[in-house]
This record gives C-alpha cells, sequence and structure tokens, in this order.
C-alpha cells in the first residue's frame, strides 16, 4: 500500500501515474486546481514533462519524493502534473513564457503562474542544492513565496506583460501582395549547408547535441529535385547513413533515439519516441527513391521492423515512447560489454560482432560498456580479421539474433503505451510510403488499422477527433496538429491503396480544420474553438519534433487542390505561408516541413491520372513509376476503367477521364494545363522529365 496517493491517481497519462504516489499535493490540469488556488490565496506550480523524460525524473526522485520539500510546497502552493503530450496547448504556452523570460527551453518545464495562469517565473531542471549554476528548488520555492506574500504588485506587473505579450503572440496577420518565389527555400538550403557537418553529418547548430533533422533531409531531397543541387543529396545521404551507423541507433534491437549527447551521433539520450522514427523512415524511403540505393531501403525497413514488434498496440494504434532508463539507469537496456557478447552470440561469431561493433574492453560509455555503433567499413574489420565482408556480415546477423533475445530477457524501460493522433499519423505515412516505394503491401495494412482505430476510437459522441487514447478511454479535443497529420496520412493512404475512403476522410479532416481553427487574419490556431480557453490562443508554425499543424495543414490543403478540389483550400495554404513570411524567408531551417509544403506550391505539382485494367503489366508499370521513384510534387490517382465515373465524383482530377482505346492510360497536367494523354510508362516518364 502506498504512503501517499494523491489526485493524479485517476488519471490516465503514464507520466502522471508516476506522480501518483509522491508527498505532493499534485493535481491534473483543470479549473479545480486554479479554484483551489485562488481560495487559498497560492501561486501554481506548473509542472510540465512525459514519461520518458530522463530529468523529469530526476527530478522527482530528487525533490518530488522528498518529504520535507514536498510539506512545504503543499503548504505554499498548488502543485499541477501536466503531460505535455495529452496537452500541448498548455505547454506552448508556458514554453513560450520562458523563452520570453530569456530562459532556454526544455523539460521538465516548472512554471510559477497566478491563481489566473499567468506566468510569474519558471525553469526547467531545478536541483535539490545549489549546482551547475542553477538555484536550489527550495530556494527557488522560498523566494516566489516570499514575493507572493510581501511584493506581489511587482509579480502581478510582470505576470500582466508576459500575459499581453503571449496574447499579441498569437495575432499573427498574413502578408498579403508579395508573390512567393523559391529564394526562402534556397537561403534554409544555404543554412542547411553552412551548419553541416561533413565528417559525421548532421547540422552543428548551438550546444552539444544532435538531433536527427529528418524533415531537413527531406527538403534537401526536394532542393536537389528542383536544382540538380549534388550537395543537397549528399547531405541527406550522409546523414543517414552516419545515424545509422552511430549509437544513436539502436544496432541490436532497431530504431532511433531521441537524439546524440555528441557531434558523433555515439551517445544518446537513449528514449525513443514514435514521432522521431515515424520522420526517420520517411527521409530514408525519399532518399532510397532519390538515390535507387539499395541502403536507404535497408535503414528503413529496420526501423519498421522495431516499430510493429515494439510499438504496436494490439488495438491497432501505435505507442508513443520508451523510456531512456531501466532499472533506474540510462541505458542499461542498450549497453554491452565484451564477455557478455561472447557469451550470447558464442566465441565463433564474437570477433566479428565485437569489431563490427566497436564493443571494446574500455567501452566508450559509462563503467567500461560499450554502445554498439560502426565507426568503421565492414570491409575494413573483415580485413583485419582475416575473413570476407559476406562472411562478417552473416556473422553479425547471426549475433544480432541471439543479443535481441538475450536484450529482452533484461529488465525492459518503461513504454508510454498512450496513442497520439499526430504520431500516429506519421507513422501511418511512413508505412504508407514504404509500401509503394518498396513494393510490400505487408506495411499497408498495420497503417490501415492504425488510421482506422484513430477514426473509429478518438473520436466523441458527435464524432469531433480527440488527441490521446490509453487504457479504453480517448481523450482531449484534437489540436490541429492532429487533424493536419492525419488529413495528410489519409493522402498517403489513398495514394498507396487508392481507396476513395482515404480522400474523402481527407477532405473531411481538411474542411474541420477551416471550420475549428481559422483565422481569417492569418495562419490557423493550434486550439479549436470549441476548445479549453487559456490566458492565450497561440498560432504556430515552427517545425520542432514534428511537423507545426499548420505546416501539415498547408500540405494537406495543396494536395487536394492538385487533385482538383477547389473551395479555397490553394487560397488556405498560402495564408499560412504569409502569416509565416519573415520567420521562412530569414529562418527557414527551423520551418523546413512548412517550406517543403511551399516547394509542393512553387513546382507546380504534376497531378497524374492513371486509367486502367489493374491487372494489366502496363498499368503496373505506369503506377510504379509514380511510387517507386522520387516525384515528391506530384499527387497520383487512379481507377479502373468500369469505376471512373463513381470515383471521379470523389477524385476530381479522375472525372471525364477515360481508358482511350481500351489500353491503359495515364493523364499529366499541371497548373490547369494538360498533356496529351499516353499508354506506357515510358512515354508517362518522358513527360514527367519535360515538366
Amino acid at each position: 500500500m502506498a504512503e501517499y496517493t494523491n489526485q493524479l491517481i485517476h488519471e490516465k497519462s503514464p507520466y502522471l501515474l508516476q506522480h501518483a504516489h509522491n508527498p505532493v499535493d499534485w493535481h491534473p490540469w483543470g479549473e479545480e486546481a486554479f479554484d483551489k488556488a485562488r481560495r487559498e490565496d497560492k501561486l501554481v506550480l506548473v509542472s510540465i514533462g512525459y514519461a520518458t523524460c530522463h530529468w523529469c525524473h530526476v527530478m522527482e526522485r530528487e525533490s518530488f519524493e522528498d518529504e520535507a520539500l514536498a510539506a512545504y510546497l503543499n503548504d505554499r502552493f498548488v502543485a499541477v502534473k501536466v503531460d505535455r503530450e495529452e496537452r500541448p496547448d498548455v505547454d506552448k504556452i508556458y514554453m513560450d513564457s520562458l523563452h520570453a523570460m530569456g530562459i532556454q527551453g526544455g523539460w521538465p518545464l516548472n512554471m510559477f503562474t497566478t491563481p489566473e495562469g499567468q506566468p510569474v517565473a519558471g525553469g526547467t531542471y531545478f536541483p535539490p542544492d545549489n549546482r551547475h549554476g542553477r538555484m536550489a528548488f527550495m530556494q527557488v520555492l522560498d523566494k516566489l513565496h516570499k514575493l507572493w506574500r510581501n511584493d506581489r504588485f511587482e509579480l502581478m506587473k510582470n505576470a500582466k506583460a508576459l500575459t499581453e505579450y503571449l496574447q499579441s503572440r498569437a495575432q499573427v496577420t498574413a502578408e498579403g501582395g508579395r508573390a512567393w518565389t523559391v529564394e526562402p527555400i534556397d537561403t534554409a538550403v544555404r543554412q542547411f549547408a553552412a551548419s553541416f557537418d561533413s565528417t559525421h553529418g548532421g547540422f552543428q547548430h548551438n550546444g552539444p547535441n544532435k538531433f536527427p533533422p529528418s524533415m531537413g533531409l527531406m527538403l534537401l531531397l526536394r532542393h536537389h529535385a528542383r536544382t540538380g543541387d549534388g550537395h543537397s543529396l549528399e547531405m541527406a545521404g550522409l546523414t543517414l547513413r552516419k545515424m545509422r551507423g552511430g549509437g544513436i541507433y539502436d544496432q541490436v534491437g532497431g530504431g532511433l533515439s531521441r537524439y546524440s549527447t555528441d557531434h558523433e551521433w555515439l551517445v544518446p539520450h537513449f528514449e525513443k519516441m514514435l514521432y522521431d522514427n515515424a520522420l526517420f523512415v520517411q527521409a530514408a524511403v525519399e532518399t532510397h527513391q532519390a538515390t535507387g540505393e539499395g541502403f536507404y531501403r535497408e535503414v528503413a525497413e529496420d526501423v519498421l521492423t522495431y516499430v510493429l514488434r515494439d510499438m504496436h498496440s494490439p488495438e491497432g494504434g501505435f505507442f508513443s515512447a520508451e523510456d531512456a532508463d531501466s532499472d533506474g539507469v540510462e541505458g542499461k537496456f542498450y549497453v554491452w560489454k565484451p564477455g557478455e557478447v561472447t557469451e550470447v552470440v558464442g566465441k565463433k561469431d564474437a570477433p566479428a560482432v565485437l569489431g563490427y561493433w566497436d564493443i571494446t574492453e574500455g567501452g566508450n560509455y559509462e563503467e567500461g560498456a560499450s554502445i554498439p555503433n560502426t565507426p568503421r567499413e565492414a570491409a575494413q574489420v573483415a580485413e583485419e580479421l582475416g575473413m570476407t565482408e559476406a562472411a562478417l556480415l552473416k556473422a553479425v546477423a547471426r549475433g544480432r539474433k541471439k543479443m535481441l533475445d538475450a536484450k529482452f530477457e533484461r529488465i525492459r524501460p518503461l513504454l508510454d503505451d498512450k496513442v497520439l493522433t499526430s504520431w500516429n499519423g506519421l507513422m501511418i505515412s511512413a508505412l504508407a510510403k514504404a509500401a509503394r516505394a518498396f513494393g510490400k503491401a505487408d506495411y499497408l495494412k498495420p497503417a490501415i488499422q492504425a488510421a482506422d482505430f484513430l477514426l473509429e476510437r478518438l473520436r466523441d459522441d458527435s464524432g469531433r477527433l480527440l488527441r490521446r487514447y490509453r487504457d479504453g478511454e480517448a481523450r482531449f479535443k484534437g489540436y490541429l496538429v492532429d487533424h493536419g497529420q492525419l488529413a495528410v496520412a489519409c493522402l498517403d493512404l489513398y495514394e498507396s491503396t487508392f481507396e476513395t475512403r482515404w480522400f474523402e476522410t481527407a477532405l473531411e479532416l481538411m474542411r474541420e480544420i477551416d471550420r475549428l481553427f481559422r483565422n481569417d487574419a492569418g495562419s490557423y490556431y493550434d486550439t479549436g474553438s470549441d476548445g479549453e480557453s487559456l490566458i492565450a490562443r497561440t498560432v504556430d508554425g515552427t517545425d520542432g519534433v514534428e511537423p507545426s499543424g499548420n505546416s501539415a495543414a498547408a500540405l494537406a490543403a495543396l494536395r487536394l487542390h492538385a487533385y482538383g478540389v477547389r473551395g479555397g483550400f490553394e487560397e488556405d495554404a498560402l495564408r499560412i505561408f504569409s502569416g509565416f513570411r519573415p520567420q521562412l524567408e530569414e529562418t527557414g531551417i527551423s520551418f523546413a516541413a512548412m517550406l517543403g509544403a511551399l516547394d509542393f506550391h512553387l513546382a507546380p505539382p504534376a497531378e497524374v491520372a492513371i486509367v486502367g485494367d489493374p491487372a494489366a503489366a502496363e498499368t503496373q508499370a505506369m503506377l510504379a513509376l509514380m511510387q517507386t521513384r522520387f516525384h515528391h510534387a506530384t499527387v497520383v490517382a487512379f481507377s479502373p476503367p468500369d469505376e471512373v465515373e463513381a470515383r471521379g465524383k470523389i477524385v476530381p482530377l479522375l472525372a471525364g477521364r477515360e481508358a482511350v482505346g481500351g489500353k491503359p492510360t495515364a493523364y499529366l497536367c499541371r497548373d490547369m494545363a494538360c498533356r496529351l494523354p499516353v499508354h506506357t510508362a515510358a512515354e508517362l516518364e518522358m513527360q514527367l522529365k519535360e515538366g
């Protein structure tokens, strides 16, 4: 029986439940907590994190489980816990507040607010005593309590100013009058090139950490396709190769960690997030399509093997994350010592496995352990061991299987098993793109299962899309990013299956965006008009860990417009771009997904309709051309001849098409101008090259 239990015990969030037995009297976000603060005249501590956040765990152990500190906090404050993945709207407001205070953001995010929720002061991780230039948490609490009691006027003045700043930021107004060109895209590419690490791949921005830049890599691929610039392709390809070979990639189990703590991709922060892996797959699929190199296909398929094995819910959705820690130690699940490897794989294969994955007696991590990585080419390792490269790789493959089995005998990290709509949308897109690029229909089944799960289980009684599902409960009204990313995913499913229900669903979601999130003066709001009223209604376009809601909405709108759907979708996308014009022109490196949507608009996109017997060889050849090659600024519609009339009522691009002379026929249009219909993949390819 737990000694302490607070109100978080009634929640479903794994993060909130982690704190349900703290001595801190935590409340979930809601009016009840703020009513209590008003009645008792107390400041509110809004503490925000997520289940696989390492420093959230550290602060919990050091401070929130400390009985003396908890007693002080309970007596003088009202404490509120928020899962940022369930409530990105709350997180966005207080993260913006932290930045306005001149503090670098991160999690845990600890913001002190008035009883009305206005930000007063904040920070990220506070230690239990003064260290690393950070004030001890107890000192922070004591100082703020005294200010609230003795100098409230100054605190309220600062809170008012911060709130007004947040509200002003939400007034994003579209700039009209100037046509768009490719210059913002080219500027962002120059920014990427200036920070490119030509040795290890990736980009060296501020600080020691390197994050997976998958959205940036996909923008570079689009730049290469438009300009033929070899350096853009090189930056994308080398970065994927170095990440796949580094410690940031789980060499034994597959899948990508959150970030690397060094510039060599060697020592990761070991948590695995669904969005990172979904975007990594998409970047690898597109690089395979652009280069034809099998390595990138292997990368994508290896990640998908991990996701489908370890992150796939039996109900159909995809789980959110795996923690960095197991048995209270970060990375313990993933590191190896030579003796452990030899015992598992056997003496015959051990030299190959140890040499290939750089597992040494001295180690490259804590306590002499090694993070498997591949700093040397297989051919070099094979030569040193006096064996062929093929024999080496076979030994490594055998060893990998045995090590994976052995690893699953270890204490596993926490699985954050909630299902989030936008993150699932990213993985649905990844699976759909891999299915068509590799001609691997097996990937479509889990993609369709996940989409059906979201559309059936993550809706309220009125049909309103919701954000989070866990343990039988769907909750929280979906945000712009949920609607936008699911719309993109449905269009990807349409182009992989050509089932019109996915097209109809994407169109329905985009109409919901216009109903719930529209801002006639500029870009879309992040929260719906029917959502909780917070101190500010935010508008965001930054492509952080996932494409922003505005980026996803812009891309989906432009794709529907290219399919011939009218009703203002192109105008909506242009309004989004114009709302972020200064940022796109100056700091596009942080808006890579939105610039990718702009690239689609400026191409202009190729609109391809194919009509033919699905079993006919030439029909299959034309579809394979469109699906396996890198046609980033393209939409594709397909129909058997006897279904054109019905499908054309749903997908306008198919309206009036026919199989001319009974032969498989492809129609290529751009910007409302169509070429003559053709009957072979070779002819269609020629038209695509001619532009």
